[in-house]
């Protein structure tokens, strides 16, 4: 129960995270999440084999989580969660691609290591700018903000129910195990055990979700939430949107690590 207890607290993490207080909280919704995209195609628009390149652009998540007092252990704890899916995408690249793509001495770096590299860390850079996203604004905030940026209602109402569903899936999860080991006395969950658990929490769930949905219905719900009103966009929201925007846009054109050493070096002149 200590496990599924800590994963039950760590659903509202990034709920508690969103209801701080800093200069970036206070950014608009709609300016993070711009900038969050554009981020995200920047990022994936680079070649296969490219590594290096993508080095500068660690700072925007890593600036927005340490003006925003994401921790860092959370943040590598969700990172860590989507490496998994890297691994069984990318585990045949080695094989694949043995073409020597870059030579660090006596060391020959095939194509498939580079290619590999590359997409475990564009998963990292990804990966921690979507939860740094909603550690600064909040679920409801990113969902308004989308809604007002024109993704279509029906997306946005899955998105959020879907986080508040998962809400629903663990505290049914935590009830059935803790009324298991109470008449287990200490026995190991078997597989069919574990199977028939499975069936009787989406039995569960599903009734509690639809008395749920009926105490909305009686509450006035009409398939839209009002989110919370949003001012206009401020000069800073528009200011930190064109200047993430410029410098995606620079860094994706100049290589920032070459420029970085051509300037150490008096490459450059």
């Amino acid at each position: 129960m200590g496990n599924l207890g800590d994963r039950l607290r760590d659903l509202g993490t990034l709920d508690a995270l969103g209801a701080g207080d800093s200069a970036v909280h206070r950014l608009d919704p709609r300016a993070k999440v711009l900038a969050t995209l554009a981020f995200i195609v920047a990022v994936a628009s680079f070649g296969r084999y490219e590594v290096s390149a993508l080095l500068p652009f660690a700072f925007f998540p890593v600036v927005l989580a340490a003006l925003g007092g994401v921790p860092g252990a959370y943040l590598a704890k969700r990172i860590l969660l989507a490496l998994p899916f890297v691994l069984v995408l990318g585990a045949f690249n080695p094989v694949l691609d043995r073409q020597v793509g870059l030579r660090l001495g006596p060391l020959d770096i095939t194509g498939g290591w580079l290619s590999f590299a590359s997409m475990a860390f564009r998963l990292v850079l990804t990966v921690s700018a979507a939860v740094v996203l909603v550690a600064i604004t909040g679920l409801d905030g990113v969902c308004a903000a989308l809604e007002r940026l024109g993704l279509p209602r029906v997306f946005v109402m899955q998105i959020a129910f879907l986080h508040r569903y998962s809400f629903v899936l663990a505290d049914e999860s935590a009830r059935m195990l803790r009324a298991r080991e109470l008449r287990a006395h200490g026995r190991s969950l078997a597989w069919r055990e574990f199977s028939v658990l499975a069936g009787h929490l989406l039995l569960r769930t599903w009734d509690r979700a639809q008395r749920i949905h009926l105490a909305m219905l009686s509450r006035g719900f009409e398939g839209h939430i009002p989110w919370r009103a949003q001012a206009a966009i401020r000069l800073r929201d528009v200011l930190f949107l064109a200047g993430c925007l410029l410098a995606f846009l620079f860094l994706r054109l100049v290589h920032g690590p070459r420029l970085l050493e051509a300037l150490l070096t008096g490459g450059i002149r």
